[in-house]
C-alpha cells in the first residue's frame, strides 16, 4: 500500500464571460457558466490507463463508483465494480494478483476495519494503491489508516465526481507526467467562425495570461491556423496523425511552429494531396502526447460528425459552441449541447457563444430565446463587425494585434481566464452597453 496522494486544486469556472460583450457581467439564469452543485469546480486529469477494482458493500457506494467507472476521464482505466466489501477482496486475491488501486468500503467498527486491512495487506502485491470508503467521519481513524499506508479515505456517501477526483489525485505525483488541459471549439454550423474564437483565446491565453498553449488544428483539410497566424508550415497535424509509429515527444516538436514565445502551432496541411479518413483512436494519441508538453491545448475541431471528431469532441475538458443567431444554428446547438449533457454528466455543460450578431437586415433570434431553447444562457455575444475581423484574417493577425481596445478582445480575454481557471490574473473591465443590445439581453 503506498502513501496518501497530495491533493491538489485549481480554480474552476468561477466567472460568467458577460453577454454583448461584457465580459464582467454576471451570468443569467440557467447560464452555463453557473455553478452547478454536482459538478465539480475544479480540474480532475484522466486516469491512466490502469486497472481498478472495487469491492462495495452498499448499493449507493457501487452505483457512485459505476457511474465514475463510465466517465470519459476514466475510459482508459480498467475498472470493476462488484459487491463483497474488505472480506471478499481478500478472498479474492488470495489467488489473483491485486490491481494498480483496490478500492474497498467498510462498514465494520474502527478496530476491526484495520485488522481486516492487515489481513488484505497480506494478499496485496507491492505498489498496490488502496483506497477505503468508510462510514464513521473519524480524524483518529484517518491517520491511523495513512499510517497503514492506505492513499485515501473517503466517507460514504459519495458521489462519482468525487471518485473521479480521488483516483485521479492518485496518480497526480510529482514524478507524474503533467497533463494539460484541452480546450475544443466547435460551430453549430459551418462559417459561424469557431476557428476565429479558438485562436484569439488561444492568443489571450499566450499574450494577456503568459501561459504556454498549443493550438491543434484538426481541420486537416480545410484548416485556417496558419493562415490567420502567418505560417507556413512544410509539415504538421497531417503528419502526425499518420506516423503513430514514429510519434515521440521529439518528432512532435518538428512539427509545432512557434507563433510567439508562449503560443506554437500544430497546423492542418494546405494541400489535398490526401484524403482524410481516420479512425476513432488516430487523434487520440497526437492529442496525448501535446498535453505532456504543455498546460493548454486549444482544439479547433472542423464542423464534422465523424467518429474522431466526437470522440475528440466529447474527451476535451472544456468545450466552446459557436452558433449564430438563427434557425439553423439553434437546431444543430441544441442537438449538441443535449448529447454532451447525457454523455458528459459529471462535466460542466459546455459554454455557448454567439457570434456575428447584428447583421444588417437579417432577421435573428434574440440571446435570450436562443439561450432558453438551449436551457443554456450564451455566455457572451459578438457582433458583427466584418472590417474588422476580415482585415486581421487578410493580415494574419489576431484582432488585439489589430485593435488592442476591440470589444471582442475583453470577451477573448475573459474567456481565456475563465477556459483556464485563472480569472484571478487580470479583471475585465465593464463596457456599457448600447441601448440596443441592452434590450437584447433583457
Amino acid at each position: 500500500m503506498s502513501a496518501v496522494a497530495e491533493t491538489k486544486i485549481e480554480p474552476g469556472l468561477d466567472t460568467a464571460t458577460g453577454v454583448a460583450g461584457e465580459p464582467g457581467g454576471d451570468p443569467a439564469p440557467g447560464s452555463d457558466l453557473a455553478r452547478d452543485g454536482a459538478v465539480e469546480s475544479r480540474y480532475i486529469a484522466p486516469l491512466p490507463r490502469v486497472s481498478v477494482q472495487v469491492f462495495c458493500e452498499t448499493q449507493d457506494v457501487h452505483a457512485a463508483f459505476s457511474e465514475a467507472a463510465a466517465d470519459r476521464r476514466a475510459s482508459r482505466a480498467h475498472t470493476t465494480v462488484q459487491m463483497g466489501g474488505l472480506a471478499a477482496a481478500r478472498e479474492f486475491y488470495v489467488d489473483a494478483a491485486t490491481p494498480n488501486v483496490v478500492v474497498v468500503e467498510s462498514m465494520t467498527s474502527a478496530a476491526e476495519l484495520l485488522a481486516q486491512l492487515d489481513r488484505l495487506a497480506d494478499v496485496c502485491d507491492a505498489g498496490t494503491k488502496v483506497v477505503v470508503v468508510g462510514h464513521a467521519n473519524d480524524i483518529g481513524l484517518y491517520r491511523q489508516l495513512i499510517e497503514k499506508g492506505v492513499s485515501d479515505y473517503l466517507l460514504a456517501p459519495v458521489a462519482a465526481i468525487e471518485v473521479l477526483g480521488a483516483l485521479s489525485d492518485l496518480f497526480d505525483t510529482p514524478d507524474s507526467d503533467p497533463l494539460g488541459r484541452t480546450i475544443a471549439f466547435v460551430g453549430a454550423k459551418g462559417g459561424v467562425g469557431s476557428s476565429t474564437i479558438a485562436h484569439n483565446v488561444a492568443w489571450a491565453i499566450s499574450q494577456e495570461l503568459a501561459n504556454d498553449v498549443v493550438i491543434a488544428d484538426l481541420d486537416l483539410a480545410f484548416g485556417t491556423a496558419g493562415l490567420d497566424f502567418n505560417q507556413d508550415p512544410p509539415q504538421g497535424m497531417g503528419e502526425a496523425v499518420f506516423a503513430r509509429e514514429r510519434l515521440d515527444e521529439n518528432y512532435l516538436d518538428r512539427l509545432f511552429s512557434k507563433c510567439t514565445d508562449h503560443l506554437s502551432l500544430i497546423a492542418a496541411p494546405s494541400t489535398l494531396d490526401k484524403e482524410y479518413d481516420l479512425t476513432t483512436e488516430a487523434v487520440e494519441p497526437v492529442i496525448d502526447l501535446v498535453r505532456k508538453s504543455v498546460p493548454n491545448v486549444v482544439l479547433d475541431i472542423p464542423h464534422l460528425w465523424t467518429s474522431w471528431a466526437k470522440a475528440t469532441l466529447f474527451a476535451a475538458d472544456e468545450i466552446v459552441i459557436t452558433a449564430m443567431p438563427d434557425l439553423a444554428n439553434l437546431r444543430n446547438a441544441k442537438n449538441l449541447v443535449d448529447m454532451l449533457k447525457q454523455s458528459r454528466p459529471n462535466d460542466r455543460p459546455p459554454i455557448l457563444l454567439l457570434n456575428q450578431v447584428g447583421v444588417p437586415k437579417k432577421p435573428e433570434i434574440s440571446a435570450k430565446d436562443f439561450g432558453a431553447a438551449l436551457e443554456i444562457a450564451p455566455s457572451c455575444v459578438i457582433n458583427f463587425e466584418p472590417v474588422l475581423f476580415a482585415t486581421a484574417a487578410n493580415n494574419g493577425q489576431m484582432i488585439a494585434e489589430m485593435q488592442a481596445n476591440a470589444r471582442p478582445v475583453d470577451v477573448f480575454r475573459t474567456l481565456a481566464e475563465t477556459l483556464t481557471g485563472r480569472t484571478e490574473i487580470r479583471k475585465a473591465r465593464r463596457i456599457a452597453l448600447p441601448p440596443f443590445l441592452q434590450r437584447l439581453i433583457k
